[in-house]
């Protein structure tokens, strides 16, 4: 389908094929995850003794891997035209991991296992991101993104909740429940080999190979940069989910029902995407995602005030609010603003500079959380969000 935005439909029925698959391709992916992430942090400290700082490091290196491999595989993907290649790649890289979890004895094994997973992710992200705005009209972009990033976020309470009633039928065995994440993740790269279909244009619409120097970058102007710095300063407000789950466990949730703080996010986040998407097709994205900012500022006041399972649970559905009107609407920002021949090293760059924010937000976030509690972690989150409130609706009345 073309780049266009003159189609009359608008909303989710406008949204091609192509992108419904891909979202249901991270909705496996993210359930296989999901079962694993939502008992790691305990089992790495429970289990493996691990420290929170420990658990911050891991979580920022993994996700800062990813973000660095985005740049590469973003590149490549304007280089060759091929995304699904790249995807298929990276999926596939993440499905492998799986086992190591369920295998692991000491945290440097975990460490291994996130790297490489996240390596996957870094080489499917912005490949994938790009391909939806190759297939998608410019009109239709934000609620596109939104719907891919629902279902992906559908995965993320699945997961865990599969997660919780496996954890019972095994009899507490989280190693057996790490085990069975094996199985969605290898459904989704089957489904992403056999149910998604690259667009032709994008592998033969021009003659030679996009080349990526220093004059075609010079060609991301200043709009693009500026939702790359938006995007940072979201990040280092937003550290790793892992303290999420830590807090629970810390205001007296069972072992058994951590999970549910991320069931709680995952839920929010999932419902409030493809609105949030659509909104934004409508009106000026950056007022959605100023509603973001101050949906994350009460999250962290919340989880930092209320020492209870019932302030964890709101908190954590807050969270998952600030993620749906967010995390959709900047990579359509990115797409919006950059030019079709670079959207994969486009993507690949945002990422990266937001990977470099996530690791610096969690190993900040660990530090805290040892050293003044975990009160301080999460006000320290506030004031990041705050000032990344004000300077985003700065943003929004210059351009009035």
């Amino acid at each position: 389908m073309a780049d266009s935005s003159g189609s009359s439909v608008r909303g989710w029925r406008a949204v091609p094929r192509t992108v419904w698959a891909l979202g249901f391709v991270s909705l496996f992916m993210d359930i296989s995850s999901e079962m694993v992430h939502a008992f790691l942090p305990v089992f790495l400290v429970s289990s493996l003794g691990a420290s929170a700082t420990l658990v911050g490091a891991i979580e920022g290196i993994a996700e800062g891997t990813a973000s660095v491999t985005r740049v590469f595989s973003g590149g490549l993907s304007d280089w060759f035209r091929r995304r699904k290649l790249l995807a298929v790649l990276g999926y596939g890289l993440s499905a492998l991991t799986k086992p190591v979890f369920a295998i692991a004895v000491t945290p440097i094994e975990v460490l291994a296992a996130r790297f490489v997973d996240r390596v996957g992710k870094g080489i499917r992200g912005a490949p994938r991101d790009a391909l939806v705005a190759d297939v998608t009209p410019r009109a239709v972009r934000g609620a596109a993104y939104g719907i891919r990033q629902a279902l992906d976020t559908v995965g993320g309470f699945c997961g865990p909740l599969l997660a919780i009633l496996l954890y019972h039928a095994f009899g507490g065995d989280l190693r057996a429940v790490f085990a069975v994440a094996i199985v969605p993740g290898a459904f989704a790269v089957l489904l992403l080999v056999l149910g998604v279909e690259e667009p032709r244009h994008t592998a033969v619409s021009e003659p030679e190979p996009v080349r990526i120097s220093g004059r075609e970058l010079a060609s991301l102007d200043t709009s693009f940069w500026i939702v790359v710095a938006i995007g940072a300063v979201f990040t280092l407000a937003r550290f790793s989910e892992a303290f999420l789950v830590l807090r629970s466990q810390q205001v007296g949730f069972p072992l058994a029902l951590v999970p549910v703080v991320m069931i709680a996010m995952n839920l929010v986040y999932a419902a409030v995407s493809s609105p949030a998407g659509g909104l934004s097709d409508r009106v000026d994205r950056r007022l959605v995602l100023a509603g973001g900012l101050a949906s994350l500022i009460l999250a962290d006041l919340v989880l930092a005030c209320f020492g209870s399972i019932a302030g964890v649970l709101v908190g954590a559905g807050l969270w998952g609010l600030h993620m749906g009107l967010s995390q959709g609407l900047l990579a359509a920002m990115v797409a919006d603003t950059a030019p079709k021949a670079l959207r994969g090293t486009a993507f690949g760059l945002f990422h990266l500079v937001s990977g470099v924010a996530l690791l610096l937000a969690s190993l900040l976030a660990g530090f805290l959380w040892e050293s003044f509690g975990s009160g301080a972690t999460f006000l320290c989150g506030a004031s990041f969000a705050g000032v990344a409130l004000a300077g985003l609706l700065v943003l929004v009345w210059r351009d009035a």
